[in-house]
């Protein structure tokens, strides 16, 4: 069982590294410091686009307004965190003690 749930932190910190990607990604594309018309960086947007959309799509859709700032990452980002540790001291001492 230790296995598992060390698997299961990495998956949730290997996540949270694409979803800062995605975030860094879309800032340097928002600016345009990175060239949009190149294909490798085309196709880099659209793997982050489509790992990342499916979690923040319904933190959206319940976000009010704030004027073009997105914070459903950071609320993503919080639930991750929040996981791990559940994970990592709840359940793990479940079945360890």
């Amino acid at each position: 069982m230790n296995a598992l749930i060390d698997t299961l932190i990495y998956a949730l910190s290997l996540y949270w590294w694409i979803i800062i990607a995605a975030a860094i990604f879309s800032w340097l594309y928002a600016f345009n410091v990175v060239n949009s018309r190149n294909q490798f960086v085309s196709n880099i947007g659209t793997m982050l686009y489509r790992l990342t959309e499916p979690a923040l799509r319904p933190i959206r859709r319940y976000m009010p307004d704030l004027g073009g700032v997105d914070i459903s990452p950071i609320i993503v980002l919080l639930v991750i965190f929040f996981l791990q540790r559940f994970l990592d001291s709840t359940v793990r001492s479940v079945f360890y003690y």
